[in-house]
């Protein structure tokens, strides 16, 4: 039964090396791989590529559900797509294959499960991003402040004009202001919580 790998990452700076070594161990003459996000079928031209090429008896072969798609309905899509040309999908992380009917339901489970976990990553990521907001480490980019607010507002309590902080510590006037805007909030209102708690 001919094999067919399919390797992806979310982004351009992850490695496919462990992917692809184990879709080659596992037996695929053919892998193909790609560097997207994944939360579309539509935009992954190497897994249409690999799909044109699927006959009856081929198995398409990923090493963990996730590589495939990030919804349900979205690998529940390309499992029927599979099952249409007579092919099958093979996990190589859980191992199982929808050669049979219980692999069917457990691919439709570890689907639900992985768009769950997706769900579950980005509301821990907002609320990562608004408790730095909160604190004022946020930069919006993933940019880790240079200097601590505390330095800039001892400064600025010594007598130091922003110009002045700003060309000390090498960072742009704007960084000073938030810093001593976030000290006047705390003075106006404790209970705001401290860029350096």
């Amino acid at each position: 039964m001919p094999r067919f790998g399919y390797a992806r990452v979310s982004s351009t700076d992850q490695d496919l090396t462990i992917q692809l070594e184990k879709l080659t161990a596992a037996g695929c003459q053919v892998v193909r791989s790609e560097k997207l996000s994944g939360k579309s079928a539509d935009d992954r031209p190497e897994l249409a590529t690999v799909m044109q090429f699927l006959r009856e008896g081929d198995e398409l072969v990923v090493v963990r559900l996730d590589r495939l798609g990030r919804s349900t309905r979205d690998v529940l899509n390309l499992v029927h797509e599979l099952d249409q040309r007579g092919a099958s999908l093979r996990i190589l992380d859980p191992e199982l294959t929808t050669g049979g009917d219980v692999g069917r339901i457990v691919v439709t489970v570890l689907g639900m499960v992985a768009e769950m976990e997706r769900k579950f990553i980005l509301e821990r990521q907002r609320a990562g991003i608004e408790a730095a907001k909160v604190r004022g480490i946020y930069a919006g980019v993933g940019r880790v402040k240079s200097v601590p607010d505390e330095e800039i507002r001892r400064r600025h309590a010594q007598g130091e004009g922003p110009t002045q902080i700003a060309k000390a510590l090498g960072i742009g006037r704007t960084s000073v202001y938030r810093a001593i805007s976030q000290a006047v909030k705390l003075e106006l209102d404790p209970d705001v919580p401290d860029c350096e708690a």
